[in-house]
This record gives structure tokens, C-alpha cells and sequence, in this order.
């Protein structure tokens, strides 16, 4: 602030010069404040949406592993492009766990910093938001994965009963990552004191 500025402001003006004055001088700042506010919440947002992705791997991992079986295709394309050797995908348990879960961690920062971006309808509460568009993320993630990934790129076929378990498992994923970014993310300005997560 230069010393004519400081000067100018301890001399006594108008009320309507000073409204006016301090109206251009919000109007000049609010865009970029604003713009930095609304990229700190999505980046805030995002940051969520990576806890909830890890919590909604591990649910979703835990959903269909005794159900099919078998690892989840990630153990597939390490064992394809990744060890490129005649190993079977049962081979590398924690390498396709790991990235399945860096999948599932990725995913979710998109998701949470969606979920932020979204102009929030206030006649639904933010955590209902965020399972109905949890669990549509879901099923673009399942729908993508057995479309493109199973089979364009590892070239697997599932059989329906398989492919019916697939799309369930990424439904219980959005469901969960929905859950956590909606009570965490959007309108919830302190979820510890909101939900009682420290009430003894």
C-alpha cells in the first residue's frame, strides 16, 4: 500500500464513496478469491475422495473375493504387461491387489472432485447425493471396465453369472464411495462433530 493510499483512507469521505469504493475493490478481488476458494474445495474434495476410495476398494475387494474367488483382473494385466511371462495372474496375489486398490484410490479423487464441482441441490442431503451419484460412478466404472479393460484389453470374457458378480461388486464400490465423499465433502463443514465420530 503505497503512502498516498494510506493517507487517502485515514481522511474522512462519504459513506456512499466508501461503499462504492469498497464494492469496486470486492468486485476486483471476488472472481479470483472465489475461483481460489472453489479450487481449494475441490482439491479438498479430491483429497476425500482418495480416503474414500481406499475404504470403498477394501469394501468392494472384500465383497468379491469370496464370491468369485479369484483376484480381481488387475492380477490379470500385471501378469500380461507388467511380468510379461507364462505366469498365471494367481501368481502375483499382491502385486493385482495392490494395483486394484490404485485403481480404486485414483477413481475416487475423480470422483470427490466431481462430486465438489456438482452445484449442490439443497433439497437433497448431501449424503443421499452421494450414493445415487456414487453409485452411478460405479456402474460407468464397472460398464468401462468389462467393456474396454476385460475385453479390448486383456480379452476376457465373462461368463453372465461373472459378469452379473462384476457389475454388483462396482456397485457396492459406489455405494460406499458415495457414502464416505457425501458425509465428508459437500454441506458437512465438520464431519467429526456432525456425525459424533468422537462421541465416547
Amino acid at each position: 500500500m503505497s503512502v498516498l493510499d494510506r493517507l487517502s483512507s485515514l481522511s474522512p469521505r462519504s459513506s456512499r464513496a466508501a461503499d462504492a469504493a469498497d464494492a469496486a475493490e470486492q468486485s476486483a478481488q471476488s472472481p479470483s478469491h472465489a475461483d481460489r476458494s472453489r479450487a481449494a474445495h475441490v482439491l479438498n474434495a479430491s483429497v476425500r475422495g482418495l480416503q474414500a476410495g481406499f475404504v470403498a476398494t477394501l469394501i468392494m475387494t472384500a465383497f468379491r473375493l469370496p464370491i468369485l474367488r479369484s483376484l480381481p483382473p488387475s492380477a490379470n494385466f500385471w501378469t500380461q504387461y507388467v511380468a510379461r511371462d507364462d505366469s498365471d495372474p494367481g501368481d502375483h496375489p499382491v502385486a493385482g491387489l495392490v494395483l486394484h486398490l490404485l485403481y480404486g484410490v485414483q477413481a475416487g479423487a475423480v470422483f470427490g472432485g466431481l462430486f465438489a464441482l456438482q452445484d449442490a441441490e439443497r433439497s437433497i442431503e448431501p449424503e443421499q447425493r452421494g450414493i445415487v451419484w456414487g453409485s452411478v460412478f460405479g456402474m460407468a466404472l464397472s460398464a468401462f471396465g468389462s467393456q474396454f479393460m476385460l475385453k479390448e484389453l486383456l480379452d476376457i470374457r465373462l461368463e453372465n453369472d461373472e459378469l452379473a458378480l462384476f457389475h454388483a461388486s462396482h456397485l457396492v464400490y459406489g455405494i460406499a464411495l458415495g457414502a464416505w465423499v457425501g458425509s465428508r465433502t459437500e454441506g458437512v463443514e465438520d464431519p467429526e462433530q456432525e456425525y459424533g465420530y468422537n462421541d465416547e
